[in-house]
């Protein structure tokens, strides 16, 4: 028995997985639309954005049947959100905020079933399409396709990265830029050679330990290519509003300049 997850796939394989961030639409026509552009995975924000636990659900489960991996963000510590998304389709969550490998552990513990963690078992969702199951088939085979992904976002978890990376069940380390940046005091500045020595930091303990490294916060296409270069592969390429925003501009300006007006 397998559980399909794209974004997992691609990791293994050793190619670029790409996320998108989903934080204003609500509907689940984002999931198709994002699949048809190219994208390997959804980022649900329920950290910073307004998404409820029931828009992140049924965009997940659209998601699965679209052919991407609905992955959620839950706020630092939300473990009774996180496990009900988990639940009701995704298949994966970022906790952000996380500096040690025991926060790491404990991560780990809350959001794996056994006997990996100890998440409580609470029936299949759209993962099975709804289908009555083998517990101990069904649980190995989440446990396997579900992403645990945990967010460096401080010098403190930078210098913990080998600790955290060896945590058992963790799968990818994340450095939140936006946040790694303005706790250094360069916030914005992602072109800084110390967040480049964070994410040679990151990297090297991802290959030391055979996790993946992730890189999110950065959308400026002269600098993204050198954290890819160093190894990042679980990509953030963007979110939703600033596409839409990027799109409509490009056609209003389009238009002024050829009406003149």
């Amino acid at each position: 028995m397998t559980v399909r997850n794209v974004a997992h796939e691609k990791l293994t394989q050793g190619h670029l997985s790409l996320g998108v961030g989903i934080r204003t639409t609500r509907s689940v026509e984002v999931a198709k639309m994002m699949a048809t552009a190219g994208f390997d995975w959804l980022f649900l924000d329920m950290e910073h954005g307004t998404m409820s636990l029931d828009a992140c659900a049924q965009i997940s489960a659209a998601a699965l049947d679209a052919g991407i991996a609905p992955i959620a963000r839950v706020p630092n510590g939300q473990y009774s959100i996180a496990t009900r998304a988990l639940d009701n389709g995704a298949m994966g969550i970022v906790m952000p905020h996380v500096d040690t490998a025991a926060e790491a552990r404990e991560v780990v513990e809350r959001l794996k079933y056994p006997p990996i963690g100890h998440r409580s078992v609470g029936g299949w969702g759209p993962h099975y399409q709804l289908q009555k199951l083998s517990t101990g088939d069904a649980v190995k085979a989440l446990n396997a396709a579900n992403l645990t992904v945990v967010m460096l976002e401080t010098p403190t978890a930078i210098a913990n990265a080998a600790e955290i990376a060896s945590v058992a069940g963790v799968d990818v380390l994340l450095i939140g830029s936006n946040d790694l940046c303005a706790e250094m005091g360069i916030p914005g500045d992602f072109g800084n050679d110390r967040l480049a020595e964070a994410y040679r930091a990151m990297i090297a303990a991802c290959a030391k330990h055979g996790k993946f490294p992730g890189m999110a916060g950065i959308y400026n296409e002269a600098i993204m290519p050198r954290y890819i270069e160093m190894g990042a592969r679980f990509i953030l390429s963007g979110q939703d509003a600033s596409f839409m925003l990027a799109g409509a501009q490009a056609r209003t300006g389009f238009l002024r300049k050829t009406l003149g007006k």
